[in-house]
């Protein structure tokens, strides 16, 4: 039950978020923009980041994403061909989304597949080899320039996307550990150089991956790689790096220089892991670090909106946070970030709407009809009329009565006949004939017919029945009504008629032997003088019309006592069966409530207080909308719940089952429960509710928690040591709404003490808030990756290993 409650959760959220990011404002970027993916381990950062661009932008469409690779990672990176060279994606499922003709989603994402890594004999020299095989390899190189060149002329095709063309935004990702970052400064210079040509400026960012989680196993090897990219990127964002190398190859296999001069090589530096500043491992993986990266970009890129401005914050300056953090001598910080987002807990709704529309049946059902007893005893079928008339079908009729005047009688005179008594009487004319008969046809026969029906069957199925007509009373009436300690029961009812049964039955017995004890020339049948033999065939009529007619009474009687007392019996089985289906019933209700809660405190990336008081109040108003259109008891019509009775013949699961169809239908899709991430958040707050709840947060308190929720889940994804202060610098944007209430509250909160920039990057948008925090100042060295991985590459150097392209005493030294 849990795993389909978890699937119609799931499923309720996620065609809510595909509902409700419709309605969301787009970013325009407003520079054109390429993301570089370096080595085969950075692949798999690709299709998340052209899903969250395609979402989150709305020229998305002119965003160019280009892979280098060998084609052999475990990754996951296509390779579209072995050869070196250009190789176009064939439009998988992450681009079908994608605005625009086939060829056009295709030209987004180009792949540069490079020569194969050395054997694995060779792995002491792995970076070094690929690293001088970049410069062996003329056809390599020039393939990788008429790719760039394809890509910077596809560019172009888009440029009515933009709002300029004067700069270009090259991201470039790679994984800290992926060996093909060893030829990082030659690709982004190449491309930096390419680019150049047809913008006049091109800023440069990289973002370096580290998967910690990665490196469980191979934690050696890789954390040594990791350490000598560190290194080398010490280098190549020193003020006084600079480079030259005849990485441009014409047609003709001429070369020519490209040349960086003294300055950083990359405008910022992002360094981004899957684990957080407190050293706990992120839910989603890289997920959060992809997310990162797009609302960086965004935020560096972003194309003001006319006729609004980002509140009291002047917007996000990169020259500015540069600066921030710098130190005095001039050494460029690294930077680092933390994203989260709320939204709507549609999960949570979906099983509170689910647990109080529950409810609401099982109140109903609780909710006993005020019936009299003979209304109850009809509901069973156990009302005198029914009875008696089931006792009659049993006893056969009076027809075989009628024919014993025709049996064989001694030769008896009338004269002796009239002074006996009639007991006497019967046993001088028929001997023990007559009873004999009437047992056989009579008492035997309705013993062959009761034991042949199966009262207490037939009395669960006329239950059954009843249950499974709408306007029947439920499971919970049958359980009260057959609990003998409920004064008033049904049980008590067919007990006192069981005494009155007997009691009559006694009585009839007793007149029947006191009849028989009265004398023949007593009784009021028609005698004639003289005439002996109609005298005795006028008595032999009146006796059997009157004795065995008084027999036949009592036999029916008698029948209707065993029929009462089989109904007693199976009431107490009846008891106990419908008492265990209502416990079934609570016990849903139990595990609904449960799931829920542990739904909501399982929610720590949005609010879940309120959720339960709120939802209850709407879903009863919206069951008593229904129910007010289509009438009382509607929902337990056959085209709604139908008969709970007969679900639960085929188990909880199939109640459940149901219950989630008609939820799923009738009120999850109702306008009710239309609403944004703002409104459901606010109406929330001010639900109606006792004001003695101290769980209930009010609107200020709701925001607070929201506010500090989001906080705690933006926490830098980067774990660093216990480096000094003083040059950690941070600034935090909200992404949402900034007309909304919770978005003015997030402004104030905190301004008086608040000791970092805060902005808002203006969207209208339906589906929730997110956050994004930015931290730099520190150095590779503050890095806890860098000092653990620093023991593993000074090891692995002692031991052999070439890790470095160019001469390693042209590295900055380790610190």
């Amino acid at each position: 039950m849990e795993q389909l409650l978890e699937r119609f959760a799931a499923d309720y959220a996620a065609k809510q978020d595909r509902l409700s990011g419709k309605g969301d404002d787009q970013s325009t970027i407003h520079y054109p923009a390429v993301f570089l993916f370096i080595g085969d381990k950075s692949a798999g950062a690709i299709e998340p980041i052209m899903k969250i661009n395609h979402k989150k932008w709305d020229n998305s469409a002119g965003v160019m994403y280009f892979h280098v690779g060998t084609g052999t990672g475990a990754s996951g990176a296509a390779s579209e061909s072995q050869a070196s060279g250009l190789a176009h994606a064939p439009g998988r499922d992450f681009l079908q989304e994608s605005p625009g003709d086939s060829r056009e989603a295709k030209l987004r994402l180009s792949r540069f597949t490079m020569a194969s890594a050395p054997a694995a004999g060779d792995a002491k020299r792995l970076r070094k080899e690929l690293y001088q095989s970049f410069y062996r390899n003329e056809e390599q190189l020039y393939g990788l320039n008429r790719a760039l060149r394809q890509l910077s002329y596809n560019i172009a095709d888009y440029g009515r996307l933009y709002s300029s063309f004067d700069r270009i935004h090259l991201s470039v990702i790679t994984r800290v550990d992926d060996p093909l970052n060893v030829f990082i400064p030659e690709i982004s210079l190449l491309a930096q150089s390419i680019f150049s040509q047809s913008f006049k400026s091109v800023q440069m960012d990289l973002y370096v991956l580290i998967s910690e989680r990665e490196q469980m196993e191979a934690f050696g090897y890789g954390s040594a790689a990791g350490i000598a990219f560190l290194r080398e990127l010490e280098l190549m964002q020193r003020s006084d790096f600079s480079f030259s190398a005849k990485l441009h190859l014409t047609e003709d296999g001429l070369s020519i220089p490209v040349t960086h001069h003294a300055a950083p090589l990359f405008d910022l530096v992002y360094v981004l892991s899957d684990k957080n500043e407190r050293g706990i491992s992120a839910s989603g993986g890289m997920q959060g670090n992809y997310e990162m990266i797009c609302h960086l970009s965004l935020l560096k890129n972003r194309k003001q909106k006319e006729g609004h401005y980002d509140m009291n914050t002047g917007g996000y300056n990169n020259t500015s946070f540069k600066n921030n953090i710098m130190t005095e001598s001039g050494r460029q910080g690294y930077v680092s970030a933390g994203f989260a987002r709320v939204k709507r807990p549609n999960e949570s709704i979906a099983l509170a709407v689910l647990y109080h529309f529950y409810s609401g049946l099982l109140q109903r059902m609780k909710n006993l009809p005020d019936w009299g007893m003979q209304e109850k005893m009809a509901f069973f079928g156990l009302d005198s009329v029914s009875v008696s008339g089931r006792a009659a079908e049993l006893v056969p009729d009076d027809t075989k009565i009628a024919e014993m005047t025709g049996m064989m009688t001694h030769p008896v005179s009338y004269g002796s006949l009239k002074r006996m008594t009639l007991r006497e009487a019967e046993n001088a004319l028929f001997g023990d004939g007559c009873a004999a008969y009437f047992h056989s046809n009579y008492v035997q026969e309705a013993a062959h017919r009761l034991q042949k029906l199966d009262s207490g069957e037939r009395l669960r199925a006329w239950v059954r029945s009843r249950l499974n007509e709408p306007s029947a009373a439920a499971i919970f009436a049958v359980v009260e009504w057959t609990d003998e300690k409920n004064a008033g029961s049904v049980l008590e009812a067919v007990q006192n008629r069981i005494r009155d049964l007997s009691a009559h039955l006694e009585a009839e017995r007793a007149q029947l032997a006191g009849f028989y004890e009265e004398r023949v020339e007593e009784q009021p049948f028609p005698k004639r003088p003289l005439m002996e033999k109609h005298n005795i065939r006028s008595f032999i009529r009146f006796f059997f019309e009157t004795a065995y007619q008084r027999k036949r009474g009592i036999l029916l009687l008698e029948t209707e006592l065993k029929l009462y007392r089989i109904y007693e019996a199976e009431l107490e089985r009846i008891h106990s069966e419908y008492k265990r289906k209502a416990r079934e019933l609570e016990n849903l209700q139990e595990t609904l409530l449960n799931v829920a809660r542990a739904s909501i405190r399982q929610a720590d990336d949005y609010i879940g207080q309120n959720i339960m008081e709120y939802y209850g109040v709407v879903t009863a108003e919206m069951m008593y909308d229904v129910e007010s259109r289509r009438g009382e008891g509607t929902f337990f019509e056959e085209r709604f719940m139908g008969s709970i009775a007969e679900l639960l013949e085929e188990g909880l699961g199939r109640v459940l089952t149901r219950l989630a169809e008609v939820c799923r239908k009738e009120l999850l899709e109702a306008d009710a429960l239309d609403q944004t991430f703002e409104e459901e958040l606010l109406n929330r707050a001010n639900v109606a509710t006792d004001y003695n709840n101290k769980q209930v947060l009010s609107k200020e308190e709701l925001f607070k928690k929201l506010y500090r929720t989001l906080e705690e889940n933006a926490v830098i994804n980067v774990r660093l040591l216990e480096y000094t202060q003083e040059h950690r610098y941070e600034e935090k944007y909200f992404f949402g709404d900034a007309e909304s209430e919770f978005i003015r509250y997030a402004l104030s909160a905190d301004e008086t003490s608040r000791i970092y920039k805060l902005g808002v990057v203006h969207e209208k948008r339906s589906s929730g808030v997110e956050k994004l925090n930015i931290m730099g100042g520190f150095h590779l060295e503050d890095l806890m990756y860098y000092r653990n991985g620093r023991v593993y590459y000074e090891t692995y150097v002692q031991n052999g290993y070439e890790f470095h392209g160019i001469e390693p005493e042209r590295l900055p030294e380790l610190r």
